[in-house]
């Protein structure tokens, strides 16, 4: 009995120790929070908002004058009592409820990310706010289908070994700190706009701690910090601002992608190249610029070349060809139909056509698909895509807009000025969540604001998205901080040679640069003189 006593109380005291993925305190938080909202009554701003007639920002169903009538012909189609403003009211706040605890929930890990993603939907279905065929359709996006794509041709690159044979290549041209700086750094941003930054920072971290090692012993150098910052955070910082390039470039781009598309205002694969392309090899650049004056200064060594250290690299490699050239064929075909048939049959079905091309080929089997696709990476952009049909169905994420414009200085909530805002709020916001978590929680608040602010929907949602990609000073912003903080070692001796202030240091001031970049190089530069759809 003894035993049994002493048992229980080891399981009662270890329920409430945190591990990622099941924080109870946190938990307990999120519940507490969410509670609290859903017994308090709702603010009678948003009922005179679901009880306005034609609310701008809102698309109401036909014949309908006010939300809740737009609600009760989807809800009520059928005999029944009608929901009244206020219940209506209540649905729109808990489902800005649901956006605020998987945004938290998200941001700590305080469940499994596909623990989060399922109970985005479980809590649409407990309060009613779609029928569940309508939620199933909700996480069934073009967007969905085209991140799940992407992850598992990442798993066939990685696994031919092109993505290592596109590094070496690239890296047996660079012969100096100058040349990686200002020739290798953008060429990688503009490479991490079309395939994985993530795969390609933990296959170039591993050759440029060789390429670090060598160095060291040739100018009989046994440790020199400011030449592995340069080289790994130059690196990190290059391959994230690739996320403006195109859609490809990551989950958050297919999230705005898909919130766009929802808002009736599809955006194609070549249409975001032209908006978000010049923005990458410049702030690359800047990014290169920026390193090389930070740390040339401080280098033990008299320079780095690269070159010397991977073309022995490259020479030992398998001659090309086979299942490598297959998936070489297939990523180039993947890039040519984005571009060619992406606005017709959307890039989720493309996409997919690529994965079934593996399949064929023989280049992958469900096994590695099994192992190497984030499923509940995929399950948080479904999750993202429910979440922004149904505030964007109760008028929750009008209200939210609306909230926030009031928030915003006079000068900042008119014309281009919003997108100043929006990318402040989103570039501080993905440095303490994933990028793909931000913007899933920010897309459905900020679009409807562009509407209310005069402006181009498409200007919103691009700085929101290309904001997403400023994560860099904070080791848990985004996966590629991670990996070059875990993976940034001395080979022979294990010693770490980044530590978490490192991304402060040097992270912030980029950060800064990267928002100036996008406001006078983007919004005020080169948007300016583009034509914009009407």
């Amino acid at each position: 009995m003894g035993h049994n006593t002493s048992v229980d109380t080891s399981h009662s005291s270890n329920f409430w120790a945190s591990k990622p993925g099941f924080k109870p305190i946190l938990l307990l938080i999120a519940g507490l929070f969410f509670v609290a909202l859903a017994v308090t009554p709702p603010p009678q701003s948003i009922i005179n908002l679901v009880s306005s007639n034609h609310p701008p920002g809102y698309k109401l169903g036909s014949k309908c004058n006010t939300i809740t009538e737009t609600v009760n012909k989807k809800l009520r189609s059928k005999d029944g009592p009608l929901l009244t403003n206020t219940e209506v009211a209540q649905m729109a706040k808990i489902m800005v409820g649901i956006l605020f605890v998987a945004a938290f929930l998200w941001g700590t890990e305080a469940l499994p990310i596909g623990g989060t993603d399922i109970l985005v939907g479980v809590m649409m279905y407990f309060f009613f706010i779609l029928p569940i065929n309508e939620i199933a359709k909700a996480y069934m996006k073009d967007a969905v289908f085209f991140i799940f794509g992407i992850l598992a041709v990442a798993v066939g690159v990685a696994k031919t070994g092109l993505d290592k044979r596109i590094g070496l290549i690239l890296l047996s041209r660079i012969k100096s700190a100058k040349g990686f700086a200002f020739i290798f750094l953008p060429t990688l941003a503009v490479c991490a706009g079309f395939l994985s930054e993530h795969a390609l920072v933990a296959l170039l971290i591993p050759v440029l701690m060789g390429v670090y090692k060598v160095t060291c012993k040739m100018y009989g150098v046994e440790k020199d910090r400011a030449l592995a910052v340069f080289l790994l955070l130059g690196v990190c910082f290059a391959a994230n601002h690739g996320g403006p390039g195109s859609p490809a470039a990551g989950g958050r781009n297919a999230i705005m992608v898909g919130y766009l598309m929802e808002y009736g205002s599809p955006i194609s694969f070549v249409e975001w190249m032209k908006f978000g392309m010049p923005f990458v090899p410049l702030m690359a650049v800047v990014i290169g610029t920026y390193m090389y004056i930070r740390c040339k200064p401080s280098f033990k060594v008299k320079d780095v070349n690269p070159s010397q250290v991977v073309k022995a690299e490259v020479a030992r490699m398998p001659k090309f060809g086979g299942k490598e050239a297959a998936m070489a064929i297939i990523l180039v075909l993947l890039v040519a139909g984005w571009i060619i048939l992406g606005k017709q049959y959307g890039l989720g079905g493309i996409t997919l056509f690529a994965v079934i091309a593996m399949f064929l080929c023989r280049i992958v089997d469900w096994d590695d698909i099994q192992s190497g696709v984030a499923f509940d990476v995929v399950g948080l952009y479904a999750a993202a895509c429910a979440m922004g049909v149904g505030l964007k169905f109760t008028g929750g994420a009008l209200w939210l807009a609306n909230t926030f414009v009031g928030l915003l200085p006079d000068f900042m909530a008119r014309g281009d000025m919003l997108a100043i805002g929006v990318s402040l709020l989103t570039g501080t916001m993905t440095n303490f969540m994933s990028d793909g978590a931000t913007v899933a929680a920010l897309g459905p608040i900020i679009l409807p604001m562009a509407t209310l602010a005069h402006v181009h929907v498409w200007k919103v949602g691009l700085a929101c998205a290309f904001s997403s990609s400023f994560a860099n000073f904070l080791v848990v912003g985004t996966p590629n901080n991670a990996i070059a903080f875990g993976m940034g070692k001395d080979p022979e001796t294990g010693e770490r040679l980044l530590d978490v202030f490192d991304f402060v240091k040097y992270g912030l001031p980029v950060t800064i640069l990267a928002w100036l970049v996008l406001w006078f190089w983007a919004v005020f530069g080169y948007w300016q003189i583009m034509s914009w759809p009407h």
